[in-house]
């Protein structure tokens, strides 16, 4: 097995198999470069794609497409004047909603009103329209138009465009254009992160050339199997995507260069230095690697769409870098002298800084009293996750989503300050022609519904709506659509499905719930097993799960405070606490395999206590450096203008860190110390005796007095 491992890792170190492995590279970004611009044509946005196919939203959502296009959105244009509209006001509305019927994209005989509200003091017109095949992109440029009508010649009159399609075009435009913007703000975090890493102005490239190669490739990819294997991907997800693939790219390479640097003061030659390096780093990779891809494949059970199709994505970026960083990069660096690490270059025979440097001293520091230490750290990190029961993660409503006030949001407000809280986002009930009559009085005598159209004969389904006293995405009009179902389902023979917006945001809301109650347990066990296979122990893969939910809960504790307190959100997506978990869940394993792999490799040469000291002095820099580079690409996530992105890249990059630099380091460590030579029971090395804390105590005065 060893002598397998050796001929595999010398291929990208080889004197000229390293070519191959450079020439394979450039013909795969040559391919993959055309196709990584495809990828936002390839893209789902539209609803329909992310939604529980079993949700009864969703099956009125299919009748409905058998009538009209399946990807259709209601708009409401809002006209509104404080003194009161006026002739030409109502005479410039009605001319308005001529020329929207005009438009491209207007589901024809789609278009209703103006109707004015009751105090006379502002009017709605109703517009459908078929955004397409691109989904909420499609609504940018018919809002654009509507509201450019809308606007024109209003002296006065105040209008926004609002409803569905005016959220689809608001939120599309959050995304929209900034792909660019965000790869090239994780790449600038890269970059400076790895400079103050390597303190070398030219060393740096060669992790950057990888990672990028690795992100063409991954949305080569992801395009590919989108475009002819069904694979979901949307704006969000490929926004992840991206940030993730540098991210943890980069973490790979700051572990493959740590361990090559080492081994060139072990190695006069730096192709036989690079072999051993990816021998004794490469394990740990793949298995960190394998680990984040698994966890994140178990999102592929999820009920709900857009957290189901996020699974494969992500996991097809992490096998990507991983592969690159495993073949690409350790063939980079041998193709260059050891000047590549000017001016802190490795010499052979020099003795490793890293024995006496900052995380050794933490190490020998902590030995004295490694009990004190570890339940210290985790009375702080339950306290902070004490903040857990603040954190409201029942879904935004539209207001909410956006971090600024854009137009569809002030036309709500006004809409709902004239107008029936539910109007333009009507409950829509569908069922058997027979059961008209009966399904009509059964909404219309639901309470929370003060408005019911008659009947009209649709795809062989009678097909009425209602209209919601209380704001279509708030907890009463959620209540309503129960109520609503309720009554209808009990009409005899009726066959009747309740769907409709907020149909859809609460069938959503419950869909994430199941998901969460499934695969927060299913990921931990999966993450549990692989611990416990690559680290050939019970006790240790325990202690570490138990340090990640630790870590979870007091970064969840902490962003709600931050949520409430200081960005003051209403709230968080349903999604959220499940998508975090993975992440600093998947990640925080990462780290520990870094670090438990070293801790393992070095306990075997002596003990596992000097194992615990030795593989935190030579990890602590890397896994910190990665920490950061991880975490500041995850905070690019945080600039877009949209409350779910903050809150994930706020919350994923501050997990980060407490992972790397107090859980993984500290508590981590300490744990280490205190169990000794049990944290690797059953196996052999738990059966190997080590010195009590008190001992290395005595052994390191011991040795600063000789110093």
């Amino acid at each position: 097995m060893d002598k397998v491992a050796r001929r595999i890792a010398g291929i990208p170190a080889g004197s000229w198999t390293k070519w191959l492995v450079v020439g394979f590279w450039v013909v795969v970004v040559l391919v993959a470069y055309p196709l990584m611009g495809k990828l936002n044509g390839a893209e789902k946005n539209d609803a329909s794609a992310w939604l529980p196919a079993s949700a009864e939203s969703v099956k009125v959502l299919d009748v409905q497409s058998r009538v009209q296009p399946p990807n259709t959105y209601s708009g409401v244009v809002v006209y509104y004047r404080a003194s009161g509209l006026t002739a030409a006001d109502r005479a410039k509305a009605a001319a308005d909603a001529r020329r929207f019927a005009g438009l491209p994209g207007v589901v024809p005989g789609q278009v209703a009103g103006p109707v004015p509200s009751a105090d006379g003091m502002a009017m709605q017109t109703l517009v459908s329209v078929n955004v397409g095949s691109q989904g909420w992109n499609g609504a940018i440029a018919p809002v654009d138009s509507m509201r450019t009508i809308a606007a024109s010649g209003a002296n006065g009159l105040a209008t926004h465009v609002t409803g569905l399609l005016g959220y689809a075009a608001d939120n599309a435009k959050v995304y929209k254009g900034l792909g660019g913007t965000l790869l090239y703000t994780a790449l600038a975090v890269v970059i400076v992160m790895l400079l103050i890493s390597y303190r070398s102005p030219v060393l740096w490239l060669l992790p950057v050339i990888s990672s990028v190669v690795a992100l063409v490739t991954a949305d080569a990819v992801v395009y590919l199997l989108a475009a002819h294997a069904g694979l979901t991907v949307n704006e969000e997800s490929a926004a992840i995507l991206d940030v993730l693939v540098l991210g943890a790219s980069t973490d790979y390479a700051l572990l493959i260069v740590a361990r090559y640097r080492e081994e060139l003061r072990r190695h006069d030659r730096r192709h036989p230095a690079m072999a051993e390096a990816l021998r004794r780093a490469g394990p740990a990779i793949i298995a960190s690697g394998s680990t984040v891809i698994i966890a994140l494949l178990m999102l592929s059970f999820a009920q709900l769409g857009s957290t189901k199709g996020l699974g494969p994505v992500l996991a097809i970026g992490i096998a990507v870098g991983m592969l690159a960083m495993l073949t690409l990069l350790p063939a980079l660096l041998v193709t260059f002298p050891r000047g590549i690490f000017w001016p802190y270059k490795p010499r052979y025979g020099s003795a490793e800084p890293t024995t006496r440097g900052l995380w050794a001293r933490v190490g020998w520091a902590i030995a004295p009293r490694p009990r004190l230490v570890w339940v210290t750290t985790a009375v702080i990190l339950g306290v902070l996750a004490l903040g857990l029961t603040g954190l409201k993660a029942n879904g935004l409503t539209n207001a909410q989503s956006f971090s600024g006030h854009p137009d569809s949001v002030t036309g709500e407000t006004v809409l709902a300050a004239h107008f029936p809280a539910g109007a333009g986002q009507p409950v829509i009930v569908i069922g058997s022609p027979s059961a008209a009559g009966p399904l009509r009085a059964a909404v219309a005598s639901t309470p929370g519904i003060t408005h019911v159209s008659a009947p009209v004969t649709l795809a062989g389904y009678a097909y009425l709506q209602g209209t919601l006293t209380a704001p279509p995405d708030s907890q009463a009009a959620y209540n309503t659509i129960d109520r609503v179902r309720a009554a209808v389902h009990a009409v005899p023979g009726a066959r009747a499905l309740v769907g409709g917006q907020s149909a859809v945001t609460l069938d959503v809301a419950r869909a994430a719930n199941h998901d969460r109650a499934l695969l927060l347990p299913l990921i931990l066990a999966v993450v549990l097993v692989i611990l416990a296979i690559l680290l050939r122990a019970l006790v240790a893969p325990l202690i570490l799960t138990a340090t990640v939910v630790l870590s979870f809960a007091a970064t969840l504790g902490v962003s709600a405070f931050f949520f409430n307190h200081v960005y003051r959100f209403g709230g968080a997506d349903n999604s959220f606490p499940l998508l975090v978990y993975v992440f600093l869940v998947a990640l925080g394993i990462d780290y520990n395999i870094f670090l438990m792999t070293r801790v393992r490799e070095e306990a075997h040469r002596r003990d596992a206590r000097h194992g615990a000291i030795a593989g935190l002095a030579a990890t602590g820099g890397v896994i910190t450096a990665a920490g950061f580079v991880l975490a500041g690409t995850f905070a690019v996530l945080a600039t877009i203008p949209s409350t779910f992105s903050i809150e994930l890249g706020f919350a994923v990059a501050f997990g980060i860190l407490l992972d790397t630099i107090v859980v993984r380091l500290l508590l981590v460590t300490a744990l280490n110390l205190d169990v000794g030579r049990w944290m690797w029971w059953p196996s052999a090395l738990a059966r190997t005796p080590d010195p009590a804390p008190a001992e290395l105590s005595q052994e390191r005065a011991a040795a600063l007095a000789g110093a």
